[in-house]
């Protein structure tokens, strides 16, 4: 739990303690009167326990039973001297509460000539008085003050306390340390070169200044989760030895109405007074979406806040030494006015690393594991293509917390791939029993392999395995030889062919009627892969015409709609046609495979290469 959380919530139980104590002390005070009362009443008139209802009292008094009478409490209790054929014809002391308003009672006493005496009211304790007129508040007034003053100092970073609320929430740290360089940092080198930069400017702003540059306002770090936007703040941090504030975009937003907008100036003031200094804004598009957007169009509490950022970072007023580094994977929704020139001058995009940017990433997290000579960081980053910096360093964790699993003093090449095949597949199941299902995947699965190893272009086989991870009951991995940013119709054909390979295996093993529903995923597949060839990259007899995009719904008539439907399905029956050709032509070579298959359960892509290499296996172009 927060410690300053717990120091809040103790001076809050202080600050009710004092108020339950005064309230009880004035309570007792009058508690405590009450009982003075009582007993000086019992001693001067030895009471016993009997009391006498007040009606009764008035029969005794017109009956003459009645002797004497002492009054207390200003009329309001009495002490009653009587003697009746009741009471055993003995004088008795009967006690009895006069009601309010019963204002006769004195007059019918002098009226039976009744021998009575009025006792007055006890005078108060001083003590008393004083604290139920003045040691309350005084009590109340000191909780109220101490509450506020020590939450005050508890939360000063955090901002959430009621004399804070308007306060910056960023962490500062005038000489930060954080234990990452630009060394640390691998896999993106054009954006660690443009810190590298800032760095160099703040360090010697001189060498800047003489041929008139000025310092960048703003460098906003684009790209998706886990390529290392955070990791360069924290790097720059380290290298610039400025004063460095650091918040998330989300905490500047509150449901009330201006607190946003006065956390944002009391963070650019802090900024100010330390400048030059560094502020780091992470996932700034919680607070610099897009205006007119939200619910409140222009006046609700996000917006109020996004107009006093671009205030702060180019307004009216000038803004010097203050440098913003903001990070986002969401910079489509960002407002026009955040991203020019003037506040973020800089546009930095951290992408996923390619094969290089892969061996550097784990080159410097495998500087403190010990690796075993069988481990080759270089195989590991062509099997890790789409792999972000996080990724990798999860990776290479995994390997790490497998090997001490298993009792091993270093890390091995099966724990490496044991981990990449966890990230990439998921957990292992148990293994399948021998039955016809397992044969069936067991063909299946082969099915894709040979299908991607004779068509040309396509991907080599990483590995074959019949052992279920995550969803699936058997898996086929392949590793690109290269890069593929741009990818040929040829190569869209040849994943197409190859992911519906495994379906027609099964057809032309098992027979049409033993078809099974495990390729509704590579169904899913390869539609979606067709229907981008015909409406985005046209790639069909439509034409060069892009009829969807990822940020527009597609918005055509039927008759389109119906010529699109009909270029998908001839696409993929022209490729489920090759598929069968290549199956028929290689039957021999995919029985072969299954049975070693189904011994091992999992062959890695030199076992099955091997095996190939023994039969004749034409690649096969894709027209």
């Amino acid at each position: 739990m927060d410690r300053n959380f717990i120091q809040k919530m103790l001076i809050g139980i202080f600050a009710i303690a004092c108020l339950i104590f005064g309230v009880n002390l004035i309570t007792s005070g009058d508690y405590i009167q009450e009982q003075v009362q009582n007993e000086k009443l019992e001693i001067n008139t030895n009471v016993s326990s009997s009391r006498m209802t007040y009606g009764r009292f008035l029969e005794y008094l017109e009956m003459g039973w009645v002797k004497q009478v002492d009054l207390y409490d200003n009329s309001r209790n009495a002490i009653v001297q009587a003697s009746s054929p009741e009471l055993g014809n003995r004088p008795q002391a009967i006690r009895v509460e006069i009601p309010i308003g019963a204002s006769q009672l004195i007059q019918k006493l002098k009226e039976y000539n009744i021998d009575f005496d009025a006792h007055p009211a006890p005078s108060k304790n001083v003590f008393i008085s004083i604290a139920s007129n003045l040691l309350l508040p005084l009590i109340f007034i000191s909780g109220l003050i101490f509450f506020f003053q020590n939450s005050d100092n508890f939360s000063q970073n955090s901002g959430s306390s009621p004399m804070n609320i308007g306060k910056s929430p960023a962490r500062f740290d005038p000489r930060p340390e954080t234990g990452i360089t630009f060394n640390d940092i691998a896999g993106i080198d054009e954006a660690k070169a443009e810190f590298e930069e800032i760095v160099s400017f703040l360090k010697e702003p001189d060498r800047y200044t003489r041929v008139g540059a000025k310092i960048p306002k703003g460098v906003l770090l684009v790209g998706p989760p886990g390529t290392g936007k955070t990791l360069l703040a924290k790097a720059i941090a380290n290298e610039a030895n400025v004063p460095f504030f650091s918040v998330a975009g989300s905490e500047f937003v509150e449901m009330f109405i201006g607190i946003g907008a006065a956390r944002i100036r009391d963070l650019f003031n802090k900024a100010s007074e330390n400048a030059p200094c560094i502020v780091f804004i992470d996932e700034i598009d919680a607070v610099g979406r897009e205006r007119g957007s939200g619910i409140g169009g222009g006046n609700d509490e996000r917006e109020q806040t996004l107009n006093q950022l671009l205030t702060e970072m180019d307004g009216f007023k000038e803004n010097k030494g203050v440098i913003v580094v903001g990070a986002t994977n969401r910079v489509d929704i960002l407002d026009a006015a955040l991203l020019r020139p003037g506040r973020f001058d800089r546009r930095i995009t951290v992408g996923l690393p390619d094969r290089l940017g892969r061996i550097g990433i784990l080159k410097v997290h495998a500087k403190n594991k010990p690796l075993a000579e069988d481990v080759s960081l270089v195989q590991l980053a062509n099997r890790t293509p789409g792999f972000s910096g996080a990724d990798l360093a999860n990776l290479l964790n995994e390997a790490a917390i497998l090997a001490t699993r298993y009792k091993k003093q270093i890390i091995t090449k099966n724990e490496v791939n044991e981990a990449a095949d966890r990230i990439i597949g998921g957990i292992a199941g148990t293994s399948m029993e021998d039955t016809k299902n397992k044969r069936l995947i067991a063909y299946h699965e082969v099915g894709h392999a040979i299908a991607g190893s004779v068509l040309e272009g396509h991907d080599e086989v990483e590995k074959i395995t019949l052992i279920p991870r995550g969803g699936a009951k058997g898996l086929t991995w392949f590793t690109p030889n290269e890069e593929q940013g741009l990818l040929s119709r040829s190569q869209l054909l040849a994943r197409i062919i190859m992911t519906l390979a495994g379906r027609v295996t099964e057809q032309i093993v098992f027979g049409n009627t033993e078809v099974t529903t495990g390729a509704s995923n590579d169904l899913q597949q390869v539609t979606n892969i067709a229907r981008q060839m015909v409406t985005r990259y046209g790639m069909s007899n439509i034409g060069p015409i892009a009829l969807e995009n990822d940020e527009s719904p597609a918005d055509y008539d039927d008759k389109l709609a119906d010529r699109i439907d009909s270029e998908v399905c001839k696409i993929i029956n022209h490729c489920e046609n090759v598929a069968k050709k290549i199956i028929l032509d290689n039957r021999v070579i995919i029985d072969l495979i299954v049975e070693k298959l189904l011994d091992m359960e999992t062959l890695d892509g030199e076992e099955f290469r091997e095996l190939v290499r023994n039969y004749t296996v034409l690649p096969t172009k894709v027209a």
